[in-house]
């Protein structure tokens, strides 16, 4: 690998950062209480992360807790939702500034930001920056991954073995069957299902690469029919009895870890990252994507 590449240098950054984020998610004060009923939203990275802390939030007792996509976000009164959770790296993105306007002075709103000085500070009640994990890449590595760091360390958990396992990961080898794959699927159980949705996300964007994510059991249910040598069926957190063995009967590489599944994403950067070097790829400018989202509302249809 080149060194070169903004996404690499932010990447390799997780282990400090999610450091930072532990602390700060163990004495803040603006995130939502546990008994609150609460809707989390985002688009793209940031869906998918509010997709494991609705999962790791309710599962930890901490009450009800639903992640939407901010362009499909269901929040009437009678949902009865507490509080709004905001992520969004860059403050700008279109769909969470309409969410944040139109629940103003009805339901209270907390957002997690990169980028500060933005307007979606400006709009929400309570904000919690991240601007040590703010990044030039467009695509998102340590922002997503420090977003939900906090979101952890806030509902009470431990993170230090997911901070050594993120620096085991960074050492790690990649494997050259990963880089030269034809096709991934990636899965998840519970909170780990958000990180596969991210994986297949990351892998597309930084390499062009076909990738595919389901929930681990789904996968079974039709998608294991893509299974086949020369692809890879990557499973985040512990495998469902059984699934290995379907999977390998594919002649797929099936791939799992014993590490903090959090702690895996980052080796699927790596593995975005040499894939996108392999073919030629500038992984800090992929092919039709900007940092911030917005929608050109003075272009005519």
């Amino acid at each position: 690998m080149s060194g070169t590449s903004h996404m690499e240098q932010e990447l390799n950054s997780q282990p400090e950062t999610w450091r930072e984020a532990a602390r700060l998610g163990g004495e803040n004060g603006a995130l939502p209480k546990a008994g609150r009923r609460v809707a989390v939203i985002g688009c793209g990275t940031s869906w998918f992360m509010a997709q494991s802390y609705a999962a790791l939030r309710e599962a930890a007792g901490a009450g009800v807790t639903d992640a939407f996509p901010a362009s499909e976000a269901f929040l009437g009164d009678d949902r009865g939702y507490d509080a709004v959770v905001a992520i969004t790296r860059s403050g700008t993105t279109t769909e969470v500034l309409r969410i944040l306007e139109a629940v103003r002075g009805r339901i209270p709103t907390v957002t997690v930001l990169g980028a500060p000085d933005t307007p979606a500070r400006e709009l929400s009640d309570e904000t919690v920056a991240l601007p040590f994990a703010d990044e030039r890449s467009v695509v998102q590595t340590r922002f997503a991954t420090t977003a939900l760091a906090l979101l952890r360390a806030h509902l009470g958990e431990d993170l230090s073995a997911a901070i050594g396992g993120a620096e085991e990961a960074l050492t790690a080898p990649v494997d050259q069957e990963w880089v030269d794959a034809e096709q991934f699927s990636f899965l998840g159980t519970g909170w780990t299902v958000g990180l596969a949705n991210e994986a297949a996300l990351k892998m597309r964007e930084a390499s062009q690469s076909w990738t595919e994510s389901y929930p681990a059991m789904e996968y079974r249910h039709g998608p294991i029919s893509i299974a086949a040598p020369g692809r890879v069926t990557w499973l985040f957190g512990a495998a469902p009895e059984g699934l290995a063995r379907e999977v390998t009967r594919t002649g797929a590489r099936f791939v799992s870890h014993d590490r903090d599944p959090l702690a895996d994403l980052v080796l699927i950067h790596r593995v975005a990252l040499a894939r996108a070097h392999a073919r030629g790829l500038d992984p800090d400018n992929p092919r039709s994507l900007t940092r911030s989202v917005m929608l050109d509302t003075a272009r005519a249809s």
